[in-house]
């Protein structure tokens, strides 16, 4: 037997004489079984086909069900039948080619100069597939063939697959034969240039005179409890088939008239095509008699439930687990808790050997029914021992060799994998060590839900077990927790302290909190501190340690940093040699998502393995404190005294006289309209600026009657939970409820409710919501409130579907790319290269500091700690020598940020190779991996937030007239490469004078914004009598938008017009427009009076603004 690799397959159309020689028998009878219930000959399920029965063999290779590989059959089709799926590419070839001689409608000359481009392109390594799109392009445009001189006609499709020719005696139709007979006439050569390959894929074979019937395995019948037997979808419409062709042959046979043939053929023709695919276009699916739709060929194949991504993307697999998650913050970040029932189910195998021979001696004499014990022994001959059935288990553990592998129970210290889907990025699935707990549920450190976006109401999660040595050193090496701390995306932690943890940290190192020894221990043996006790902090009258202190305990002993608080950023946190000497400890320093953190700098700096430890101490801490110091929210904490709602009241009072006034001003006119702006709209806008600012303005106020010291407060500013609108809506005023972005609108006739009047504008009839939830909200706040819930709810449910949808495409396009030895980025399958280095510096972000190398601030201020008390600062010259040793290595812009760093904070000479040496470490630390799938990475990195992205089109912050798309369709838009955005914008920048006159920036913004004779225009009268349009001016609108009698004058110079003193344009029409003076009035209030047609807004904004 010659073995070989399979190189590269290719898919072809099969003709008709191919299918007869695959086929083992041709299919005729419409009948499935006798009444014995054996399959009849001849039929769909004829015995030649393969056999489903256990005690039977196939006809045709005489194998049991379990070894025949099935075999085909075929039908003769009566009349040609064209196939669904070529619709598309018959249409292009019939109206690229000659309809009388078959030729491509190109002169020769012009063929021979693209089959010559092809050759070049193709000896030069060069794409042309673009050529064949030319020559199909040219070719259809072609109206008289250059070969025979016939003329051609307008070919149409009629979905789903009905040719039309449109000829000078009326449009005919094209039967599937003529279809036939046409693409049976184009030659080879021109075949070549149209993109088709003639030896694999003619173009008649597209039109089926043959079916091939797939073997009974893909199809099978099955018996119900009733002794019925039911047949599959692909069999029931083969029946249709094979019914309505034997009605056609017999049809013709007899001579009966072409109409009837002609249904026939229409109905075969309809069999065909949704036994092909049942989800075409243009035709009802077929059905059961149910209402069932039938699942056809394409149904099985494409989608998330056909054959490609259920069962070959995507398997079921063994040695796995599922169950529900619990928190346990007393595990290690890296460990996972599993069920005990879990743990003796999941086995390990485990070859023995001299050092381990022992140990797994006492496993198997334990057996699988004792933990912890061993299920199964397989043989260095692949015999496997169950040790279920053993009854002297002492006696096979004895027997057991170097050499056997022996399938353990999952014990402590193994390594898993451990996932929760939807898994939407890399760190969805992380590697984590066993640790066996009692009860029913997976135990997860609160620390790591961030990356698997998991919480506990509920939640399951998957695991699974490495099954060799070589699958659990990769999931150590790769996937270990503390080896994705700092995640791809941002170049930050993804891991860190959130919730309570941030709570207790705060309470712990904030001014004032002290502890005594016993307190202390407790908190020193919760954290496996063990080590000095460092000096109390107060002596007398008790000794008492602070909550400083203690956190500088996890510390790294030379550790130096500083950061600003998330609690208040006018507070500095400064750590000094492994020291917390001011501030306290907040999201800021320990958190998730915070570049430059205590966790970042730690995780950068000293290693995953140690941030892994400081991480796994300060959860501890964290825990232990809280449970000891006691941390509770209650309703008084929102209680806040009366004279602040007196207060609040106050201020509603003024919101409504502002209202009134805004109300006012719109009824008479006087409201201040921006550019482009309706009335209508800019009272809206007004009104929300107005409630948005009322809220604001209760809520800081009422939140000066909440103490610093309150929970609210401090789960809020800790980054631990919340935020200051979520305390306002608690305690002060919930506020404005929107419904699609805006205030609620839709409802009954004019108005939402029928409490309201009729066009009532008010804050409490569109959504205003006055109360704060302490004080509970009115019936119809609280249906206002649940309107705008709802929305959330939908707009997050359309999120989810398109981003997810988004991110799959994107894996698709970027799937291949990775990062070869040179540092390039490249294409898997075709080695092209995408990008000489990676992300042009070839630095991994989740080696980075968010996405830079490193920061040459902190390089330098550590190098300059180590070498304390040294000599005079370097020399600028003494630098710029010792940087240029490293330029080509270092990337130029991070090495002039060195130097600039080292002679800014004065760097001693000493140091100064140090420093250098320090920062080539870290850059080349920082670097990305060979091999890495960047492609999927940064597919995963742009579809894993997108579900967090707004639908909306939002107005310019600050600016609300311009409304913006932004989110997740302004994403789409980007990754589709939209020719036309939906809401372009285009920033210019005006020279002097205009510059710095905002009059004249308006001059231009009007010039440039499009505006048309109906923007000016109050009313139109026809005066069909004197053949005149007469236009009512809006000389209000002409001043705002810059347009003089002038302009309108010269835009209609070539009719006869005149602007008279009442401000009217006359205008008179030709004779012969007489009777179309309404399609007339329209093209002429549509005429551009001035500015650029597609610029429908032009805002004079300044800078900075």
């Amino acid at each position: 037997m010659v073995m070989g690799s399979i190189a590269a397959f290719k898919f072809v159309i099969l003709s008709p004489d191919l299918i007869r020689k695959m086929a083992v028998a041709e299919i005729q009878n419409p009948d499935t079984h006798d009444e014995d219930g054996s399959p009849i000959p001849t039929g769909v399920m004829d015995p030649r086909l393969g056999t489903l029965e256990p005690g039977q063999r196939c006809k045709t290779c005489g194998n049991t069900y379990l070894n025949c590989p099935g075999h085909f059959g075929y039908i003769e089709l009566a009349v040609p039948v064209i196939h669904i799926g070529f619709v598309k590419t018959i249409q292009e070839l019939l109206r690229s080619t000659c309809r009388s001689c078959g030729r491509l409608l190109l002169k020769n000359e012009v063929i021979e100069s693209h089959r010559r481009k092809i050759e070049q392109h193709k000896a030069e390594g060069r794409q042309y597939r673009h050529i064949f799109y030319k020559v199909k392009q040219q070719a259809m445009a072609t109206t008289v063939c250059p070969h025979c001189g016939e003329k051609q006609y307008r070919l149409e499709l009629e979905k789903p697959s009905t040719f039309l020719e449109v000829t000078p005696q009326g449009t005919v139709r094209l039967s599937a034969s003529v279809v036939r007979q046409r693409l049976e006439r184009i030659t080879n050569q021109d075949l070549e240039l149209l993109d088709i390959d003639p030896e694999y894929a003619r173009p008649e074979w597209m039109v089926l005179t043959v079916l091939p019937v797939p073997p009974v395995y893909v199809r099978p019948s099955i018996t119900l409890e009733t002794g019925y037997r039911s047949e599959d979808d692909l069999t029931h419409k083969l029946v249709d088939i094979l019914r309505v062709n034997k009605r056609l042959k017999e049809s013709m046979a007899v001579g009966a008239p072409s109409p009837v043939i002609a249904e026939l053929a229409d109905l075969l023709q309809y069999h065909v095509t949704t036994y092909i695919n049942n989800e075409t276009v243009g035709i009802s699916p077929a059905q059961h008699r149910s209402g069932r739709i039938l699942k056809t060929l394409a149904q099985r194949l494409k989608g998330k439930e056909g054959r490609f991504r259920l069962n070959l993307s995507g398997k079921r697999v063994d040695f796995s687990a599922r169950t529900v998650i619990s928190p346990d913050p007393n595990i290690d970040i890296d460990e996972v808790g599993v069920p005990l029932e879990i743990a003796m189910q999941l086995t390990v195998p485990e070859v023995v050997n001299t050092w381990n021979r022992e140990k797994l001696k006492k496993l198997i004499r334990n057996g699988p029914d004792k933990y912890p014990g061993a299920k199964y022994i397989i043989k260095p001959d692949k015999k496997m021992i169950r040790l279920k059935f053993v009854h002297n288990l002492d006696e096979v553990a004895e027997s057991i060799e170097d050499g056997w592998i022996v399938e353990r129970h999952l014990m402590d210290g193994d390594i898993v994998l451990f996932n929760r889907q939807p898994s939407l990025h890399r760190v969805s699935i992380m590697a984590h060590r066993v640790r066996v707990l009692p009860y029913k549920t997976f135990r997860l450190n609160l620390a790591v839900c961030t990356p698997y976006n998991a919480d506990f109401d509920g939640d399951e999660m998957n695991l699974h077990v490495p099954q060799s040595e070589e699958a659990q050193a990769e999931a150590r090496l790769l996937l270990q927790v503390q080896r994705n701390i700092i995640s791809a995306r941002y170049g930050a932690p993804i891991i860190g302290a959130i919730r309570d943890f941030l709570t207790s940290l705060y309470l712990l190192t904030k001014d004032g909190t002290y502890l005594d020894k016993q307190a202390i221990g407790y908190l020193l043996a919760s954290m496996r501190y063990s080590g000095p006790l460092p000096p109390p902090e107060k002596v007398e009258p008790t000794t008492l340690w602070s909550g400083k202190q203690i956190f500088s305990l996890l510390l790294p002993r030379r550790f130096s940093h500083r950061v600003q608080a998330s609690f208040n950023p006018d507070d500095e946190i400064v750590i000094k040699d492994g020291a917390l000497i001011k501030g306290y400890v907040d999201k800021s320093v320990v958190g998730i998502e915070k570049p430059n953190s205590v966790l970042h700098r730690i995780a950068k700096d000293y290693g995953s393995e140690e941030a892994a430890r400081f991480l796994n101490s300060l959860v501890r801490l964290a825990n232990t404190y809280i449970n000891l110091r006691g941390f509770t929210l209650s309703i008084e904490d929102l209680i806040v005294p009366e004279s602040a709602y007196d207060q609040a009241r106050i201020i509603l009072r003024e919101m409504e006289q502002e209202y009134q006034k805004l109300k006012s001003d719109y009824e008479r006119g006087r409201l201040e309209v921006k550019p482009g702006e309706t009335p209508e709209k800019a009272f809206e806008s007004s009104i929300l600026e107005v409630l948005s600012r009322t809220r604001d303005r209760i809520g800081s106020m009422i939140r000066t009657y909440v103490p610093a010291t309150s929970p609210l407060v401090i789960m809020a500013k800790t980054g631990a939970r919340g935020s200051t609108l979520n305390i306002d809506q608690m305690v002060a005023i919930v506020g404005q409820q929107a419904v699609r972005r805006e205030r609620p609108s839709r409802g009954y006739l004019d108005r939402v409710l029928t409490f309201f009047e009729r066009g009532d504008l008010s804050p409490p009839a569109r959504g205003f919501v006055f109360n704060s939830f302490i004080k509970g909200l009115s019936p119809i706040e609280f249906f206002f409130h649940m309107a705008g819930g709802r929305d959330g709810l939908v707009d997050t449910a359309v999120r989810t579907q398109q981003s997810g949808y988004m991110q799959r495409r994107l894996i698709n396009a970027l799937e291949s790319l990775y990062v070869e030895y040179d540092g390039s980025v490249r294409m898997s399958d075709s080695k092209k290269i995408v990008q000489f280095l990676y992300g042009e510096d070839g630095v991994d972000p989740a080696k980075s500091d968010h996405g830079r190398a490193f920061i040459p601030r902190l390089i330098v201020e550590r190098v300059i700690d180590e070498h304390r008390g040294s000599e005079e600062p370097a020399s600028k010259e003494l630098v710029e020598e010792e940087a240029k040793k490293y330029e080509g290595i270092i990337p130029p812009l991070l090495l002039g940020e060195l130097v600039t760093a080292t002679l800014k904070l004065k760097a001693p000479a000493a140091a100064v190779p140090a420093i250098f040496r320090e920062a080539h470490r870290a850059y080349l630390q920082s670097l990305i991996e060979i091999g890495d799938p960047v492609g999927v990475i940064t597919a995963q990195s742009i579809g894993e937030p997108g579900t967090q992205l707004t639908l909306r089109t939002f107005h310019f912050a600050g600016v609300r007239e311009q409304s913006i798309l932004l989110g997740l369709p302004r994403l789409i838009e980007i990754i589709d490469a939209r020719r036309t955005p939906s809401t372009p914008i285009m920033k210019i920048y005006l020279k002097p004078p205009y510059n710095s006159d905002p009059k004249l920036a308006r001059q231009v913004a009007r010039k440039l914004q499009f505006t048309s004779l109906n923007d000016v225009t109050d009313e139109v009268r026809i005066d069909l009598r004197r053949n005149l349009l007469i236009v009512k001016l809006d000389r209000e609108n002409m001043r705002e938008l810059g347009v003089t009698n002038s302009d309108i004058v010269k835009t209609f110079k070539h009719y006869k017009s005149k602007i008279t003193e009442d401000d009217e344009l006359v205008l008179t029409m030709p004779e012969e427009v007489e009777l179309q003076m309404g399609q007339i009035r329209e093209r002429i209030l549509a005429t551009r009076v001035k500015g650029i047609k597609r610029i429908t807004k032009a805002i004079v904004r300044k800078e900075g603004e």
